[in-house]
């Protein structure tokens, strides 16, 4: 009782703890908040669309991605844009496009193609370079944009979709979120300062994204659960995707498309295909169905819990519903501790993990409930805590971690769980509308887990119960396979981990000699054993499958570099390096970088501007600080650090006085405005001081709405919420001043809508009132 005690003392003196370093102490990398002047001599920021073309043929996806960058100010610019992809990305090709100009880029060397990059900068010449920062974050630099230029560059890259239970998913990452980091600058890191727009503001480009469906059998049905889209078909076997045009302004959040093929099939055999020097094959084999385990052995399960500034409100609402359905369904004989963390951390129970009684989980549950969202996001520190808690004896370990994994420490990260994570496997799940999928894919990685994204309130309750099937059921154990007269060599996987998910075995890797022989995988499913083959004669080599080459070689590379850490071994970066100098691929060494051979600008400044990125949906400016109000002066746009100023005190010291003076000129945005919660009135078993509870860790957003319809925050606002009985907001009525109540409610609704208040005593619904005053 006393430790669990000390932990709810905790979470109180940790928010204060938090927003105080978060003022005074905290130095960190975190992005810049950006602010556009009115100035209009101000250049303007030249990217203006995105553009994605995406053919889908059999499990392979190739991905064309159009930006147009166009200078509409008087000075010639130097653009930089930060951009994500997805992390199993073969980018392949670039190309750059001035007027009736076409350059193809080459691949170099990184740092030769930097240095040929500002080089043809300094001579005028227009350039644009493609440089990687993470396995899912690109760099693009488009350099000499004239007045009125308008270039295009049009990037390449290809990948392959792995059904999970019967469902295919292609999902193309449109934002970098925000990356927390506590570690001086080096110059690697420098895009994680990267500036953003504030919270609720769209996206200052355009987004578009067309996708081209050829099964090559029947599609049973086509989902996208991110943006709302148009689908039409061509056929039994081919659709075509394409965005609405009202979300033009949905590049805040991934996109997120999934389709099933009738009967539940999936791709299951051989792919190969025969090049000059070196032929390449792929192959997929489905597990069996999985078994009922009757006798599951007692768990232990550690919940690692993120509730850093970037969670605070919908992320970490989504992970309260999570961890409800996690912990809720826990049985008697299971252990389990929870591990809440931001700039510090502090357990359940630092003593051992607690029994699973209905006492034990109902406080955890409550703990969890508290939770608001604030401060840094000290990863490394919580991890080492977590994987040092006493181990209950006789029980198996399962470490689950929930994050919107917006840090820059993954390789630290997957190196530490390797270490540490002794007998216990882990599952990351990742929570929000665009998570680091790199940092959640490598801790399930290393872990030897299973990784989870949840963007919304409602998959919750089916990814918990997704968890509980792969940890007591595992499909396929004890993988081998024989390759008999088929001659292979450089495989990847070298060695087949066991089988989780309902997904197929997949394997890469070269061949030579003749077409023939057996391929046998044989394992074990719950007690039994299993065998099954493909006979590699029945297989013909075909050109269209010449993408096996880049897939093979991102694969070699993501197991050298991406998820590992020995990224100063000079022989890991020589074959990295070399591997995509031969393959003609995008990596932590090799960049492309396009060149105009003609001179276009004769001396003259050339201003440097980084493209401002919106932030995630559902994603508050906690995650960047709390700052309440940024100022942008006479000179053109400026940016401040958020909630980070001691770092620099002349710094701290320029933001102090332009606030004040700000404050004085101009009361719309003064930093003091606050809103509060009212009278309440509730019915349906749902208490008051919960309602209150919820109302408040969303104040953050209504005030966002407050300003942007507003002024300031004036006039009384009265809210009536109808209730389902499972918790979800089903009717919003808003009452407000008559001059502002329409375009308050269009803010407010969709925001209340996504609320989650937790089950109902009645067997209907149940209603709330409350009042918000300024």
């Amino acid at each position: 009782m006393k430790r669990v005690l000390s932990f709810a003392i905790w979470l109180v003196l940790a928010g204060m703890a938090i927003a105080q370093t978060g003022e005074n102490t905290d130095k960190t990398l975190s992005p810049y908040f950006f602010v556009k002047s009115d100035d209009p001599n101000l250049d303007q920021l030249p990217l203006t669309s995105t553009s994605t073309s995406v053919d889908i043929a059999g499990v392979i996806a190739d991905v064309k991605v159009m930006q147009v960058y166009k200078n509409e100010g008087k000075h010639p610019l130097e653009a930089i844009y930060i951009f994500p992809a997805s992390t199993r990305a073969a980018v392949y090709g670039m190309k750059m496009t001035i007027g009736e100009r076409t350059i193809i880029a080459k691949i170099g060397k990184r740092e030769e193609a930097r240095r040929d990059y500002e080089k043809a900068i300094s001579e005028g010449k227009s350039a644009s370079l493609l440089e990687q920062q993470r396995p899912n974050v690109f760099q693009m630099n488009v350099g000499n944009l004239l007045p009125g230029d308008e270039i295009k560059v049009e990037l390449s890259y290809t990948e392959l979709l792995v059904p999970t239970d019967g469902v295919y998913e292609f999902v193309y990452p449109t934002v970098v979120g925000p990356r927390y980091s506590n570690q001086p600058e080096p110059a690697s890191e420098k895009w994680v300062k990267n500036p953003y727009l504030k919270s609720g503001h769209a996206p200052s480009y355009t987004f578009d994204l067309t996708a081209n469906l050829n099964a090559g059998v029947p599609i049973q049905e086509v989902l996208c659960s991110s943006h709302k889209v148009n689908v039409s078909y061509s056929g039994a076997s081919c659709a075509t995707v394409k965005l609405d045009a009202t979300e033009k302004s949905g590049g805040n959040r991934d996109y997120v498309l999934r389709y099933r093929l009738a009967g539940g099939q999936i791709a299951s055999g051989m792919l190969m295909y025969q090049d000059r020097d070196e032929n390449f094959f792929l192959f997929m084999l489905q597990p069996p169905k999985r078994v009922t385990v009757e006798q599951i052995p007692p768990r232990e399960y550690i919940f690692i819990v993120d509730i850093s500034g970037s969670m605070h409100g919908f992320p970490l609402d989504i992970s309260k519903e999570l961890l409800r359905n996690l912990i809720g369904s826990l049985r008697p004989q299971d252990k389990f501790n929870v591990l809440l963390f931001a700039g510090s951390s502090s357990a359940l129970s630092e003593t051992e993990s607690l029994p699973a009684t209905a006492e034990n989980l109902k406080r955890a549950i409550a703990v969890i409930d508290q939770q608001q969202g604030g401060g840094s996001t000290e990863l490394i520190p919580a991890l080492k805590q977590a994987l040092s808690l006493p181990r209950a004896p006789g029980c198996s370990r399962t470490v689950v971690m929930a994050t919107d994994g917006y840090v820059s420490v993954e390789k630290e990260a997957f190196e530490l769980i390797r270490q540490r994570l002794g007998e216990a496997n882990m599952f990351a799940f990742g929570i929000g509308s665009s998570v680091n999928r790199h940092l959640i894919e490598g801790l399930a990685r290393a872990g030897m887990g299973e990784p989870f994204v949840i963007t919304k309130p409602d998959e919750a309750k089916l990814e918990a119960e997704k968890f509980r099937r792969y940890i007591q059921s595992p499909v396929l154990t004890q993988i081998k396979l024989n390759y008999g007269d088929f001659k292979v060599s450089a495989l990847e996987p070298p060695a087949v981990p066991d089988v989780l998910a309902e997904r197929p075995v997949i394997v890469f890797g070269k061949w030579s000699g003749a077409v023939q022989g057996k391929i046998t995988l044989t394992g074990r499913t719950g007690n039994d054993s299993y065998s099954t083959h493909i006979n590699v004669s029945e297989v013909k080599p075909l050109a269209a499958n010449a993408a096996l080459r880049y897939l093979w070689a991102r694969h070699r590379i993501a197991v050298l570099s991406d998820y590992n850490t020995l990224q100063n071994s000079s022989e890991l970066v020589e074959e990295v390096t070399n591997l995509g100098l031969k393959y003609n691929l995008l990596t932590a060494h090799t960049s492309f970088v396009a060149i105009d051979s003609k001179a276009r600008r004769d001396g003259g400044q050339l201003t440097t501007v980084s493209q401002p990125l919106p932030l995630p949906e559902g994603v508050s400016n906690y995650a960047v600080g709390a700052l309440q109000s940024v100022v942008s002066g006479a000179g053109g746009a400026k940016l401040y650090r958020a909630n980070r100023a001691s770092s620099a005190p002349a710094e701290a010291q320029e933001l102090s006085v332009a606030l004040e003076k700000k404050k004085s000129e101009d009361d719309a945005m003064r930093p003091e405005a606050k809103i509060t919660v009212g009278k309440i009135i509730a019915s349906g078993g749902l208490s008051k001081e919960h309602v209150q509870r919820v109302a408040r860790a969303h104040l953050n957003e209504i005030l966002n709405c407050y300003q942007q319809t507003l002024p300031r925050p004036q006039g009384q606002l009265v809210i009536k919420m109808t209730i389902t009985a499972d918790g979800l907001v089903s009717q919003v009525s808003i009452l407000a001043d008559p001059s502002s109540g329409k375009t308050m409610s269009a803010c407010l609704t969709p925001k209340l809508k996504q609320w989650r208040l937790g089950g109902i005593r009645s067997a209907g619904e149940a209603t709330i009132t409350f009042e918000l005053k300024p």
